[in-house]
This record gives C-alpha cells, sequence and structure tokens, in this order.
C-alpha cells in the first residue's frame, strides 16, 4: 500500500464522517463508529512498510552524481541532470535524499571558496574555546588591508550557506549560477579585498536526551501570569506539531536541540558581529555591499544598530530582491536618506534590465533584474553589479 493509498483512505473516510456528523442519532452512532475505526489505524506501522530508511550517502560520489567542467552537476554513469523524484510516491523520501546532496554540496562549495578562490576561513566568535559552537566566514588575504576597496557579500535565508546564492540552481543549473564564486573572481580580479558572509550558520544541533528538561520559551524575570501564558502557549503549538509529525514522520528521527552560537545567533546578529570585528578594522577607503534577499533585511538592521559607523565606511549597497522594510525594522529618516543616495535594490520584474521600478516604500531605488524569477536573474545581475556599480547617484566604478 502506497502513500498516495493511505492518503486516500483517509480523505475517504473524513468525508464519509462530516457527511455523517450531519445527520441523525443513526448517523451519529455511524459516526462514532467510524471514529473508533480510524484510532485503530496505525499509521506509522503502514507508512513505515513504504518508505525506505532515511539513509544517504555522505559524499557526491555515494550520490553517483559529479560536476563536470561547465560546473554542472551530472550523474556519473549517465550523464543526465538530477533527479529529485527518485522513487514515486515517496515525497518526502526523496526531500530527504535532496536535502542530504544539498550538505554535500556545501562542503563542496566550502572547498572550492578556499582552493578555487584561495580564500581563508575564519572561525567566530574569534575568542571561541575549543569546545564551544563555532561559525565562520571566508575572506581574502587582502580583506583587512587592502587600502583601496572591499567587497562584502550576504546571500539570503534558508539553507544555502557562505559562497552560496541558490541551491537550486547550483543543482539544476550550474555553479556560476548558484554560487557566489563569479562575484568573487570578478571582484578580486577588479582588485577588492573579499569577505563572505556565513549568516544561516546560527547554531548546531545535538541529540536531545533524556534527562533534559524542556525550559520555558524565556525570561526568568517576566512576571509569572506572563510566563504561564507562555508556557501554555508552547505546549499546545508541541501537541499540535507532535501530533502532525506522527503521520508526517513515521520512522522516528532522534529528537535534536539547537546550540546557538554566541553572537551569531541570527542573521542581524552574525553581520553586527563580522561588522564590529572585521569590516570596521579593514583598511579599504570604500567598502561595498552585495545583499540578496534576507541580506537587505539585515543590512538595514546594521545600520540601525551602527548607523554613524556605516555611514563613514560604506560606499555603496547592491541589494538584490531585498526583503528589508524600512517601516517595521523602525530605520530612522537620516538612514532613509542615505539609502536614497547610496543603495539599490535590483528586484523581480518583466521590465527590461535597469527599468526603474516603483516602490511604496521610501528607500533605495527599485530597478528590474530582467526576469521574473528570483533565483535566476542572480548571474545576470553580477556584471552590472561586480563590474560596474554605476546609477545616477553613484558612478562609482568597481
Amino acid at each position: 500500500m502506497s502513500i498516495s493509498i493511505i492518503s486516500l483512505i483517509w480523505l475517504t473516510l473524513w468525508i464519509n464522517m462530516a457527511q455523517l456528523q450531519q445527520g441523525g442519532p443513526d448517523e451519529k452512532e455511524k459516526t462514532t463508529a467510524l471514529k473508533d475505526l480510524l484510532s485503530r489505524i496505525d499509521l506509522d506501522e503502514l507508512m513505515k512498510k513504504d518508505e525506505p530508511p532515511l539513509e544517504f550517502p555522505d559524499t557526491l560520489e555515494g550520490f553517483e552524481y559529479a560536476f563536470n567542467e561547465k560546473g554542472q552537476l551530472r550523474h556519473i554513469t549517465t550523464g543526465e541532470p538530477f533527479v529529485f523524484n527518485a522513487r514515486e510516491d515517496l515525497h518526502r523520501w526523496n526531500q530527504k535524499r535532496y536535502e542530504a546532496l544539498g550538505e554535500i554540496i556545501t562542503k563542496y562549495i566550502y572547498e572550492l571558496l578556499e582552493k578555487d578562490c584561495n580564500l581563508k576561513k575564519i572561525s567566530l566568535p574569534v575568542d571561541a574555546t575549543e569546545s564551544e559552537p563555532k561559525n565562520f566566514i571566508f575572506m581574502s588575504e587582502d580583506a583587512m588591508t587592502n587600502p583601496d576597496k572591499l567587497m562584502v557579500l550576504i546571500h539570503g535565508s534558508g539553507v544555502v550557506r557562505a559562497g552560496q546564492w541558490a541551491r537550486r540552481l547550483i543543482i539544476n543549473e550550474d555553479l556560476d549560477s548558484g554560487t557566489q564564486i563569479p562575484y568573487i573572481k570578478r571582484a578580486m580580479d577588479e582588485g577588492y579585498g573579499v569577505i563572505v558572509l556565513n549568516p544561516n550558520e546560527n547554531y548546531i544541533e545535538v541529540e536531545k536526551t533524556k534527562s533534559q528538561v524542556q525550559l520555558s520559551s524565556d525570561g526568568s524575570d517576566e512576571p509569572a501570569e506572563k510566563r504561564e501564558r507562555k508556557d501554555k502557549t508552547f505546549k499546545e503549538a508541541k501537541k499540535r506539531r507532535d501530533f502532525y509529525e506522527k503521520y508526517r514522520n513515521p520512522q522516528k528521527e532522534k529528537e535534536m536541540v539547537p546550540l546557538y552560537i554566541r553572537d551569531n545567533g541570527s542573521p542581524e546578529e552574525h553581520l553586527i558581529y563580522v561588522w564590529d570585528h572585521f569590516i570596521t578594522h579593514s583598511a579599504a577607503e570604500n567598502t561595498f555591499f552585495v545583499a540578496h534577499s534576507y541580506g537587505g533585511l539585515a543590512f538595514v538592521e546594521l545600520m540601525i544598530q551602527r548607523e554613524a559607523d556605516v555611514k563613514n565606511k560604506v560606499t555603496a549597497v547592491a541589494l538584490t530582491d531585498s526583503v528589508h522594510n524600512v517601516w517595521h525594522q523602525e530605520a530612522g529618516k537620516t538612514i532613509r536618506e542615505w539609502m536614497r543616495e547610496n543603495c539599490c535594490n535590483w528586484v523581480s520584474s518583466s521590465e527590461p534590465l535597469d527599468t526603474s521600478v516603483e516602490s511604496m516604500l521610501p528607500d533605495c531605488p527599485r530597478v528590474s533584474a530582467g526576469s521574473i524569477h528570483q533565483d535566476s536573474r542572480i548571474k545576470k545581475e553580477e556584471k552590472k553589479i561586480v563590474h560596474v556599480f554605476k546609477w545616477p547617484t553613484f558612478h562609482v566604478k568597481i
């Protein structure tokens, strides 16, 4: 019995039960009997019989894939692109397989940043002990000493890590389309120091032990009544999640808990930390940011927290489909004015590249990225952003 058939059975039973509930006493008795029947169905066992173990290779070779000379991911035997639906009617298994492959690719990109781009890996926090969880960034040899110009790259939210713009593009198209490597190489060729941020690496996961007690959501200093409400909300949400997970995840995976990385527990924290410990101490007279999606929001938060320093250090900011919001983030008037003069946001649009796009927010200019698909236009912007940081307010060549 496949998972799709199981789903169909459930749907049929629920429809019948809903119809019976609208009737009289006889129908209600049938409803009770139907509920009893449902309670006896062990979906865990049914689904376990169908879903293969969630065990996957830990190398590209194990997946039987490799990147060819064009940077395209191809099957080593057939030469075909990656196939997501390796097993029909097993979407969850296919998704887990895709995620496992993505983790391998992340490590592969890290290797390229060091070996192909000659960047060095710097651990964070800078004073981390041997035992505490760590993040890291990558930077060129001259990132701190280049007297002229420095470029800082920030990707968006989600599963992407340092050196990536979009995992989907890396897997389905090629390395040039989905990674920051073309930006890095071109910037270095143009005489830039480079810093590559890693804002999504905020914690490590460790297996939860039986002795661990689930702590309340936060705040021992909060009033007891408020803390009780938060605890109740948390417990109700966990109960709903566990009920759903029972049927979505019959192969009981290990329960994990996050250990957050000190001073790097969010993209915003990460950027502020790198700013305070690296960027602000760099020798570059001109610092340029390229920030994609959530990276734009993190940059605006940096401005809010370090406004004077940013204005003194940063020359220009190229945003791509930034999700920042100056109202929600409560950016002040002076920040909005600075952004209008020093930032530009390339956004997904069917208009030709660089066509002005109307904005409802009083911050930076918005122009078309020349594509309606957010991921697919990243490479298209590379030449515009990296080769020439030039629009009416800047005229800054890089």
